[in-house]
């Protein structure tokens, strides 16, 4: 790895001298043009029972729409901090573990948003009287439903929805009650740029491709199928980056789940292993599903070669495979490294060493990882497990601002399940959206990469760049 340093000065001269200009407008350019996106939860939530009309069940930790009895769900958020246009507006709800139904429920605006959490009731209850918003079908256990509200959301202020149900199978949701798997009204604010093509061809260049996502089949949620259909255009290895198919890696989650989508793209795939996958015991759904192209099933880490690049896969389940400093995958992983002779060097996992995920805090365990890359001047690390996207600047071990050898860090965890919002933003955090299914594209160039969120069909979003190697 120590010829990369004379490398580099040789390859920053040459980037002056021919493309400086077009890199400073790529880069100036990009956090411009990404819109903004703001995740609020309930200032309050509830439901109101024709058969108890005078009960309140406003510290319930769900609320539900049903016809036998009869059930309305109340929900009310209040939008503020907003300095632009709202571009799109998202109400998120997640089924609970025993909340499926036939019949997701009718969900309207409100002009009412006077009631109170503890003192509604089926007597007092406001009325639902605003535009529809979404008429749900069938909804499966902890499955999140995405309902757009862009039409009411149109900047600061309370904006309240209720939920109605002909069916007398009824749907239950978690309320804010329940923590991480509250209610979410997603704003998005800004002017977005023009949508990325949903195919692409491959580089003039003919340099090699690396895309991929984590937290990818949900058979209940369906965004596998969007992505699946992005790889369709795009030429490359798969990166599959964890939790790859739900609810726990089985034979059948990814006979019925995976398969279906991103089964099609299998045979040049190379995966990283996620929790979910270590629901069924040793991963064994997972490394039974991908073979050889997993590694080793006691270890889960495994390095490849493309083009000018080397590739490192880890296994973040530092739990069940160390970690630690001095554990067998550390030590693996700095040889590894030390062995190579290429200029570039990548390595994803599932578990982000940073993120502002409200649903994942940053992952200690996984440090010593990522200090055996900086030290050996590694490029990018591509991670998943928080169901958004976020790209860091480029960072050292310690998450500490740096641009001559730091690594930039993404988090790619929009591959198809159920979307997860934001909490405290962690420093050095560049761009977020957790409303938009999507891959990262990276193009390995010899001595430098381009990065691309490919937005999902008829979504907006994206984010591109470049950087050179170390």
């Amino acid at each position: 790895m120590g010829t990369r340093h004379i490398r580099r000065a040789s390859i920053a001269t040459a980037a002056i001298a021919t493309s400086t200009a077009a890199l400073v407008a790529l880069l100036t350019a990009a956090p411009a043009a990404s819109a903004a996106t703001n995740t609020f939860t309930p200032v309050a939530d509830t439901y109101v029972q024709d058969t108890t009309p005078t009960t309140n069940y406003g510290t319930s930790s769900q609320f539900t729409v049903d016809n036998s009895p009869v059930r309305r769900s109340f929900l009310k958020f209040t939008v503020s901090g907003l300095t632009e246009a709202v571009s799109s507006a998202k109400l998120r709800i997640r089924v609970t573990s025993g909340g499926n139904s036939s019949n997701g429920g009718t969900w309207k605006s409100m002009t009412d948003t006077t009631w109170s959490e503890t003192a509604v009731t089926w007597n007092n209850k406001p009325v639902i009287d605003g535009a529809t918003l979404a008429s749900l079908g069938a909804v499966s256990n902890d499955q999140w439903v995405e309902i757009d509200a862009t039409s009411v959301v149109t900047g600061n202020g309370t904006f309240g929805f209720g939920g109605t149900s002909a069916s007398s199978n009824g749907a239950y949701y978690d309320a804010r009650e329940s923590g991480a798997d509250a209610p979410q009204l997603v704003v998005t604010t800004g002017t977005a740029p023009s949508p990325t093509p949903t195919t692409s061809t491959p580089p003039p260049s003919g340099d090699p491709v690396l895309v991929g996502a984590g937290d990818i089949a949900n058979c209940g949620v369906g965004g596998d199928e969007a992505t699946a259909n992005l790889l369709d255009g795009i030429t490359g290895t798969v990166m599959a980056i964890g939790d790859t198919a739900y609810p726990d890696g089985t034979a059948a989650d990814f006979t019925n789940c995976y398969d279906p989508s991103w089964g099609r793209h299998k045979a040049r795939t190379k995966p990283a292993t996620g929790n979910h996958e270590y629901h069924t015991s040793g991963a064994s759904g997972y490394f039974n599903y991908f073979g050889a192209s997993a590694g080793d099933p006691t270890k889960g880490y495994y390095s490849f070669d493309l083009g000018n690049w080397h590739v490192v896969a880890l296994n973040s389940n530092c739990s069940i495979v160390s970690c630690s400093a001095g554990s067998a995958q550390e030590q693996w992983l700095r040889n590894d490294l030390a062995a190579s002779t290429k200029p570039c060097t990548v390595a994803y996992w599932h578990h982000p060493r940073y993120t502002s995920g409200s649903s994942h805090g940053p992952n200690t365990s996984v440090q010593p990882l990522y200090q055996a890359l900086y030290d050996n001047n590694a490029e990018a690390i591509v991670t998943g497990h928080n169901h958004n996207y976020e790209r860091f600047a480029p960072m050292n071990a310690t998450g500490g601002l740096d641009n001559t050898r730091g690594i930039r860090q993404f988090v790619a965890g929009m591959g198809g399940t159920g979307l997860g919002g934001f909490g405290t933003i962690q420093p050095n955090s560049q761009v977020r959206n957790s409303s938009t299914w999507g891959v990262l594209k990276l193009t390995l160039h010899s001595n430098s990469y381009d990065w691309q969120f490919v937005p999902e069909a008829g979504k907006t979003f994206t984010d591109s760049g470049t950087n050179a190697c170390h």
